[in-house]
């Protein structure tokens, strides 16, 4: 059962902010991920802010269990020490049946919950992990006298997970969005691979037999092409952000923006940067193209008011791709907002 669209938007807990009816507009071509508590990561941040669109204080997974408070405390001083400006924050915590869940959410939220833009909830199972975590920050946010709602980003990264990715897309007007966790979905699928992310030689199809002896063309695929389309769906059907997850192959570059490229065309906003290389990598693939762009605003250009029909350089352009074209330069100019360099190269 749903709650009806007034009860909605109702702020769970007295005193809390009322939460958001559309999500802020805000550029998220990367999600960095820093080991909070490293010192000498942590003495990166100033730099790094300037670098990247969302830095992310790692609690979970890649934490040691004897650093787990040490990668709390530290993400809480590297928040307090620096000025985010239009770079977001989010932090990754722990799972909820970690021991170190509700002491992330205790410590966090009263220390820095003013600076804090986003919490990315691993392992989300269903619709009632959501709503868990959503009581719990409105009752932290009206007890810290937050003004701002904090979002929620649902990692998928369990066979329930996908298999309620639509519940769990409207389970809250929290919802930041949802990224793909290949690795850990993997295992709960029993799929046969220990790579993070990206193809696999084995998962192929071949070309017909021709009879000629030959040996016959394969094809790798991509197995997280059904799990990517699924969750694209679900996200902006419900007015949310779809991101591809981690690349673990940091000594394959061009995999990896070949995978991240995958999932921009079929509707990422994004992915996460888990080393300093895949950062210019992310900016690449997940800006536009500059052709595309400009000829992206011919269409807009030619069809001011998304009407009718013209045809441009021999192709017919209607309704349809005004809207495909209105995508590509909206997304054009948030990137030409942030980033001089692809400002110049888009004319904006």
């Amino acid at each position: 059962m749903t709650k009806t669209p007034r009860a909605f938007y109702a702020p769970l807990a007295i005193g809390a902010p009322a939460p958001f009816r559309d999500l802020p507009v805000r550029l998220e071509r990367m999600i960095h991920f820093v080991p909070p508590h490293l010192e000498k990561i942590r003495a990166k941040i100033p730099d790094l802010i300037s670098q990247v669109d969302v830095i992310l204080g790692n609690l979970e997974d890649a934490i040691p269990a004897d650093a787990k408070t040490a990668a709390r405390h530290g993400f809480i001083e590297m928040a307090r020490a620096n000025d985010f400006g239009s770079t977001g924050l989010w932090t990754r915590v722990n799972c909820l049946n970690s021991p170190w869940f509700l002491d992330d959410m205790l410590e966090i939220i009263p220390a820095v919950g003013h600076k804090l833009d986003v919490v990315m909830l691993p392992k989300v199972e269903g619709p009632w992990d959501i709503h868990y975590l959503d009581q719990l920050l409105a009752q932290l946010e009206a007890r810290a006298g937050l003004t701002k709602p904090i979002l929620i980003h649902a990692i998928l990264e369990t066979a329930e997970g996908v298999k309620n990715v639509e519940a769990i897309a409207t389970a809250s007007p929290r919802m930041h969005g949802m990224s793909l966790g290949p690795a850990d979905l993997a295992a709960s699928r029993g799929m046969k691979t220990t790579r993070v992310g990206g193809g696999h030689p084995g998962y192929a199809v071949l070309a017909d037999e021709d009879g000629s002896g030959a040996p016959r063309a394969r094809m790798q695929q991509d197995p997280w092409h059904y799990t990517v389309a699924r969750m694209v769906d679900a996200c902006m059907s419900a007015g949310l952000k779809a991101f591809y997850g981690p690349f673990g192959d940091f000594s394959d570059p061009a995999a990896c923006e070949a995978q991240f490229r995958n999932a921009f065309l079929m509707g990422c906003l994004g992915a996460w940067s888990l080393h300093p290389s895949q950062v210019d990598i992310a900016k690449t693939v997940f800006s536009p193209d500059p052709a595309e762009v400009a000829f992206a605003r011919r269409i807009l250009d030619a069809m001011p008011d998304g009407s009718g029909a013209v045809m441009i350089d021999g192709k017919m352009q209607d309704d349809a791709t005004w809207k495909q074209a209105k995508v590509i330069v909206d997304l054009a100019r948030l990137v030409a907002a942030r980033d001089t360099k692809f400002a110049e190269v888009y004319g904006l």
